[in-house]
């Protein structure tokens, strides 16, 4: 199988609009100092496998089990301020439509069912499943926890976060420091405090039934640092996507 090297790689943040589809314009990358190279294996690096192509002669795929097909979105190739991006500085699309899914898996005694339907707008972890080319189109096959929720609008606040996972809505960042000094975006500290706006339907347990989540909506929450994937909404408002165990406390 075919495969490209890249040097050092990292993803936190997607913006979205919506056309009669989703775009995924705006990936912030981690900073340079986020990658560490081995003075031992100074050629070691990052692979990325290429996209298994399934050949004409079949016409069609069917996930199995707690599976789904997802026809990728387009990767951008503008920048915002309309530059043309070559092919290797595109960003990587992290959302599309269901277009399949498996039979459900059996926890226990009981049959569950793929919670998603066919046709939805879904956003998926980010480097969660198998890239499979079919009828000249990129898709994704992945299992139902790897999607971080549904898009029912064109704007990130109206996501259904689905299993364990919330979404929250980031707090501003401090301008100014204690002693008065205004500070600039660059060293402005990265919130870990926000409000929960919307909670998913919890977890599975052993015998196949939802757990409610211990947090709701419209609470105040401090969450882990460095977790869940990073969104911005249509009016330039943050939010990020975590699993509940991420989220450390309740503040009032």
């Amino acid at each position: 199988m075919s495969s490209v090297q890249l040097s050092c790689a990292g993803v936190a943040a997607v913006a979205f609009t919506k056309n009669g589809s989703t775009s995924f314009d705006r990936l912030r990358l981690a900073p340079p100092s986020a990658c560490v190279c081995s003075s031992r294996r100074p050629s070691r690096s990052l692979v990325v496998r290429a996209a298994t192509v399934v050949t004409p002669k079949y016409t069609s795929l069917k996930p199995l089990g707690d599976r789904v097909l997802v026809k990728l979105g387009a990767a951008e190739e503008k920048t915002v301020g309309g530059i043309l991006l070559p092919s290797t500085a595109q960003s990587k699309p992290q959302g599309g439509e269901i277009i399949a899914v498996g039979e459900g898996k059996t926890i226990g005694d009981k049959k569950v069912e793929v919670s998603v339907q066919i046709g939805s707008e879904v956003v998926y972890s980010k480097y969660a499943g198998t890239e499979v080319e079919f009828n000249d189109a990129k898709h994704l096959l992945l299992k139902e926890d790897d999607i971080i929720g549904i898009l029912e609008t064109n704007d990130v606040k109206d996501m259904k976060p689905l299993s364990d996972r919330v979404l929250i809505k980031v707090a501003e960042a401090e301008d100014k420091t204690a002693g008065g000094l205004i500070l600039t975006e660059t060293t402005k500290e990265k919130p870990s405090i926000g409000t929960v706006v919307a909670v998913g339907p919890g977890p599975l347990d052993d015998e196949g039934k939802r757990q409610p989540l211990s947090v709701s909506a419209g609470s105040t929450v401090l969450y882990s640092k460095y977790a869940g994937s990073e969104f911005k909404g249509a009016d330039g408002t943050n939010y990020i996507v975590l699993r509940v165990s991420d989220v450390m406390a309740a503040l009032s």
